[in-house]
């Protein structure tokens, strides 16, 4: 579906986690008759550029689907130009975060990668760390699965000799600290959530957009702020 574009001010919309499952650099690229890692240079530049969407916004919490358990599967030439990109995507956001005092946190299997960018991810959290009270985190999936997460937390709190319950689980989920999605938006014209934030979304409202991720304007952003914003949300009641 395509979403009303609007000037209704963002701050008014009472939404306190959001999450991003990016898709569609790649069609995004030939449609444009540019190469795929071309899409995924400009995927990256939308990136870095909606957070300063969220701060404006006032948003707490906002994931990023960058990276999925799934797509190690790719090409190699993909996948290394990725990890290339995700060096300088990484640099770009700590530098927005520390302008917009907001924090960054990663999750998923952050030893997948290589020593480089554990260094780099590890280095951004401790920096985001001097930030006492953040008006926003930035939470950035890479090598993420939702159900790798569920069964990372049942054997960490089994190996601790505790009964596994939504509590447990809970306490040891990668993104632990991350309160339920209020809205998860998937960019590309898809409608699926592909294993993203399995945990979180129970009662998460779902926006599907056909706009790829590296179309995506602030006009669009602030589009599906207000379409959250005219939903009834029961969650169960």
């Amino acid at each position: 579906m395509s979403v009303n574009k609007s000037d209704t001010k963002s701050e008014s919309v009472p939404i306190r986690s959001i999450g991003f499952i990016m898709d569609g650099n790649r069609r995004w690229a030939r449609a444009q008759g540019r190469t795929t890692l071309e899409g995924h240079k400009r995927g990256g530049e939308v990136f870095v550029e909606s957070i300063d969407w969220v701060s404006e916004a006032g948003i707490p919490h906002a994931v990023y689907y960058a990276f999925s358990t799934e797509n190690w599967r790719r090409s190699k030439e993909e996948v290394s130009y990725l990890m290339e990109l995700f060096a300088v995507w990484l640099k770009e956001a700590g530098k927005k975060v520390a302008e917009k005092e907001a924090a960054i946190k990663f999750i998923g299997r952050r030893e997948d990668f290589s020593a480089k960018l554990q260094t780099l991810m590890n280095d951004l959290e401790i920096k985001s760390k001097q930030i006492k009270f953040p008006k926003t985190i930035i939470w950035i999936a890479l090598s993420y699965g939702g159900r790798a997460e569920i069964v990372a937390a049942a054997n960490r709190a089994i190996g601790r000799g505790e009964m596994v319950t939504e509590e447990t689980l809970r306490k040891y989920l990668w993104s632990a600290d991350l309160p339920d999605l209020d809205l998860i938006v998937r960019t590309g014209g898809e409608q699926r959530l592909s294993n993203f934030m399995t945990w979180h979304s129970v009662y998460s409202e779902l926006l599907f957009l056909d706009t790829y991720w590296p179309a995506l304007t602030k006009s669009d952003f602030d589009g599906i702020l207000k379409a959250y914003a005219s939903r009834e949300r029961r969650k169960g009641k």
